[in-house]
């Protein structure tokens, strides 16, 4: 079973207008309304990749009423945690005339602490026991700085595998309690290891370093368009990603995280993860707007990607 966290939820409103200009009345396109927030996107990647998950989120208000029927309509299962304050709405624009996307990301509601221990409260009473926990976005306001941390003593209590992918003071002081999987981008990393990284070299220090102090046991460091770097106490290689259309960059991370944990739970290899990880990322932004990753250009793209890179090391 894999289960996503999704603390700072949102239902993320998109539209399109033909320029972005300052103090005009821009008229938009009909807009589209989808569920939103780091593992909300993680398991509707996994449904589209054709696994199962529950989401676990907070929900308040019209808007969280609203995730809750949009997450019923992609047929994503879920359970929400009431809260007083409403749901975040989140703005997505695209300036048709150059392509451009503008992202007006809200801070969310201010949690109250009986709801957010209510939150680890259920994480710590889902049945069947999750083999796999994917804690994913921004802590909303109200939330502990060490809100993740706590799900990873969780994790360890029920034998779950956590899998981290979130930035600032959660990734920090969840990191110094130790989980599975990290997935920092070279800024996080520097941060994380107080180092600088200027080349490869330098970039593969960094993951090992990570390894060393235990924050995990696998680091995969996104690089982006260029690829990512899987790190393991055994070893540490970097990937190149495909080259594809890019008409989106939003939920490719999301959709990364997706097909790496969705593999794992399928028993695949740790590297054969990464790569299908890698192609549904990729396979994320060749979509418009916030449709995430396709089944079939996740499989062609990770077809090229196994018989591009290099074999695994012995």
């Amino acid at each position: 079973m894999i289960l996503t966290i999704t603390l700072n939820p949102s239902v993320d409103a998109s539209s399109g207008v033909d320029h972005v200009v300052p103090e005009h009345k821009l008229r938009c396109e009909e807009p589209s309304f989808e569920p939103g927030g780091g593992g909300i996107n993680v398991s509707r990647a996994i449904k589209r990749l054709g696994g199962e998950s529950l989401a676990l989120y907070t929900s308040g208000g019209p808007y969280g009423q609203m995730l809750e029927r949009l997450l019923d309509a992609e047929g994503v299962r879920h359970q929400s945690i009431p809260i007083a304050e409403l749901t975040r709405e989140n703005l997505i624009v695209e300036e048709t005339s150059s392509g451009q996307q503008f992202r007006f990301n809200m801070p969310g509601p201010h949690l109250e602490e009986k709801e957010w221990r209510a939150c680890l409260d259920a994480i710590s009473a889902t049945m069947p026991a999750p083999d796999y926990i994917v804690a994913s976005g921004s802590l909303p306001p109200g939330a502990p700085g060490d809100f993740y941390a706590r799900v990873a003593k969780i994790a360890k209590a029920r034998h779950a595998r956590l899998i981290l992918d979130t930035f600032g003071e959660a990734l920090w002081l969840t990191a110094d309690s130790g989980v599975y999987l990290i997935k920092p981008n070279v800024r996080e990393l520097q941060e994380l290891t107080q180092q600088e990284i200027r080349n490869e070299a330098q970039l593969e220090d960094a993951a090992r370093e990570l390894i060393k102090k235990e924050h995990c046991e696998v680091a995969i460091i996104s690089l982006g368009a260029a690829g990512a770097l899987m790190a393991t106490r055994g070893e540490c290689e970097i990937f190149r990603a495909p080259i594809v259309p890019v008409k989106s960059v939003v939920g490719a991370g999301d959709s990364m995280v997706a097909g790496i944990v969705l593999s794992l739970s399928r028993g695949k290899q740790l590297r054969e993860a990464v790569l299908f990880g890698m192609a549904a990322g990729a396979a994320a932004v060749m979509n418009s707007r916030r449709e995430l990753c396709r089944l079939k250009d996740a499989e062609d793209l990770f077809q090229g990607i196994v018989t591009a890179a290099p074999p695994a090391r012995p």
